[in-house]
């Protein structure tokens, strides 16, 4: 499966942003969708993952209660609403997808180019 992320920018702390995964080449629905973040000078951690039909969620506790990871099988996309944004959320952020479930970094065989979030105070 191919993946595309995009939908990052420039905000403000407190802005929303959404991103979007979308994917091609594959049944979407036989992947588990991740969201990664890369911040500056640190290493990738995960963020959020959504089963395969959408039904089970995981958030890291750092975006949890901010962030809403969600998919649509028939447009192939995944999406992660970001909202309340923080300085601390800047980074690259990364979609994947892999057939098992897992918050994994090293689990996830598919990858999406980065999209840069930057979030200025």
């Amino acid at each position: 499966v191919q993946l595309q992320a995009c939908g990052g920018g420039l905000v403000q702390t407190g802005d929303s942003l959404r991103l979007s995964c979308a994917a091609s080449g594959r049944t979407f629905t036989s992947y588990v969708l991740g969201w990664f973040r890369q911040p500056p000078g640190k290493k990738r951690e995960f963020v959020a993952a959504i089963s395969w039909s959408g039904g089970g969620t995981s958030y890291a506790d750092s975006v949890k209660g901010r962030f809403t990871i969600s998919r649509e099988n028939a447009k192939n996309t995944g999406y992660l609403q970001m909202n309340s944004l923080k300085p601390e959320d800047t980074a690259v952020y990364y979609c994947a997808a892999d057939t098992k479930w897992t918050r994994r970094e090293s689990d996830y065989d598919y990858w999406g180019q980065g999209t840069l979030v930057t979030v200025s105070s």
